[in-house]
């Protein structure tokens, strides 16, 4: 056995500093993996319908995903992440395939996901796809379990609970157009449903409306929830359900408002045996519940209704013309086109229309040019298929689109040759817009004033010219230039 050392003096403290100098230059002991990383699962839906009973084995729903979250503050990012997600209490109520983004692997009910590596943000992925079962009856249920981890992280686990809906309620098929709405003022407009399968909706039905296009929507009745103050979203709640192979629609309207500024809308509305709270609507209400009431069956297959609306508002649009003015043979420009009087302007997708032009009698249209990208095209309207006929600009068109000037005026230059003088002779220029509700003054003419060639230009006409004739322009030419000299002379 060595003898032991005993320190004293200066080389106690000397070790004793060396002590201390390590204890506060040493790191410390490994950090573990939820120290450095943590990661969040909270984004996953909690409950969701996987399908609807009556859809049974033709079901598919690839709509289920799994966002994955590195909570914000982490010291690294968090390092090859996975999800290992256990569809096995499916099992009776629907069955999963290999589905989602392309990285996740699996078979049977276990599929895992690769999420690589992410730093204070989240990927999302899906992990299969869900396939239905004939059998089942609405409200059934299953659920899905799910486990995030990374290689510097702690594991995190969640599940989701998924049922089987329905029944499948349908609206009515194709557009409902309605015209005529004065902006500011309600309009209503009852929405409809069909439950053309053999299953009840005894837990009742949900109704979701959305406004768009400037519409919103007036927060009347009590059984629904609107979204905000202006809302342009709403859900209403019907308890009572519906009866399998029974058509309804609402006791009373939904009322909608246009804005004043609005030309036209777009309502569209749906209908869920899902009658959950829908979220952000938290404006309930003041007025009378609506209900559901029997109503003629029809074709209501469709997932969505759709009602586009026509307000009374117009976009005037009021001729650009001027008077094609020359001498025979002369190509003239004359700039025609469209001015807005508004008092509306169309925007977003609203068409704006178009103008026609016949040229006067007498004269041909030989271009209509225009730049475009840096480029000189020849033929800013589309030309007449036969002799006569109009020219037509379409202002969406991409001459005229961007033609637009600060005080509502579009126009573009025609190239017109005079070929002939014909007295009174009037061309034509005419606006069409689908908002313009004056057609009074869509019309205006496009005069003709044509001056008789000048005497060399009807002397050089190609024509069949005879000894004669040629002997007569030379004697016209020569004394028109001793003229000049004369002239000159003095």
């Amino acid at each position: 056995m060595p003898p032991r050392t005993r320190l004293t003096g200066r080389a106690a403290a000397l070790v004793a500093g060396l002590l201390t100098v390590l204890a506060v230059t040493l790191p410390p002991a490994t950090a573990t993996a939820s120290d450095k990383v943590a990661l969040s699962l909270e984004d996953v839906p909690r409950t969701m319908v996987a399908y609807n009973a009556d859809e049974g084995a033709e079901a598919t729903n690839g709509d289920f995903q799994v966002p994955v979250a590195v909570v914000p503050g982490n010291e690294e990012p968090a390092r090859n992440i996975k999800v290992v997600v256990d569809a096995s209490g499916l099992e009776g109520i629907a069955r999963v395939t290999e589905g989602g983004y392309g990285n996740c692997t699996g078979s049977g009910w276990v599929y895992t996901c690769s999420y690589g590596t992410l730093l204070n943000d989240g990927e999302s992925n899906a992990p299969f796809d869900i396939v239905g079962l004939d059998g089942v009856e609405p409200g059934d249920s299953g659920t899905v379990t799910y486990t995030a981890s990374a290689d510097n992280a702690a594991p995190v686990t969640g599940t989701t609970r998924m049922v089987v809906g329905g029944p499948t309620l349908g609206a009515p098929g194709g557009e409902t157009k309605v015209s005529g709405v004065k902006p500011g003022q309600p309009a209503p407009f009852t929405p409809k449903f069909a439950n053309h399968t053999t299953f009840p909706a005894d837990r009742g039905v949900a109704l979701h409306v959305r406004a768009s296009d400037g519409l919103t929507l007036k927060a009347r009745h009590s059984n629904c929830t609107y979204a905000g103050a202006s809302p342009t979203s709403a859900w209403c709640v019907f308890p009572a359900g519906a009866a399998p192979g029974a058509a309804y629609r609402t006791s009373a309207p939904i009322a909608y408002v246009a804005g004043a500024d609005q030309l036209h809308g777009t309502l569209t509305y749906s209908w869920s045996a899902s009658p959950g709270k829908h979220a952000g609507h938290t404006v309930r209400g003041t007025g009378a519940p609506i209900t559901l009431v029997p109503t003629a069956d029809g074709t209501f297959g469709s997932a969505d209704g759709t009602v586009q609306v026509e307000t009374t508002a117009q976009a005037d649009y009021r001729p650009v013309t001027g008077t094609v003015r020359g001498r025979v043979g002369d190509t003239v420009e004359i700039r025609l086109g469209v001015r807005a009087l508004g008092p509306v302007t169309p925007r977003g997708n609203e068409v704006r229309g178009r103008f026609e032009v016949v040229p006067p009698e007498g004269t041909t249209v030989t271009s209509i040019p225009y730049a475009f990208e840096e480029t000189d095209r020849e033929w800013g309207c589309d030309r007449p298929e036969e002799p006569g006929g109009a020219f037509v600009c379409d202002l969406e068109g991409e001459a005229l689109s961007w033609a637009g000037e600060d005080d509502g005026t579009t126009t573009i230059v025609f190239h017109v040759r005079i070929d002939r003088q014909v007295a009174g002779a009037r061309g034509t220029i005419r606006a069409y817009a689908p908002y313009d509700r004056t057609p009074g003054n869509d019309t205006a003419a496009i005069p003709l004033d044509a001056a008789p060639a000048p005497a060399y230009r009807a002397a050089l006409r190609p024509t069949v010219w005879g000894p004669a004739a040629v002997v007569a322009v030379v004697a016209v030419t020569l004394a028109a230039v001793h003229r000049r000299r004369r002239r000159r002379a003095c």
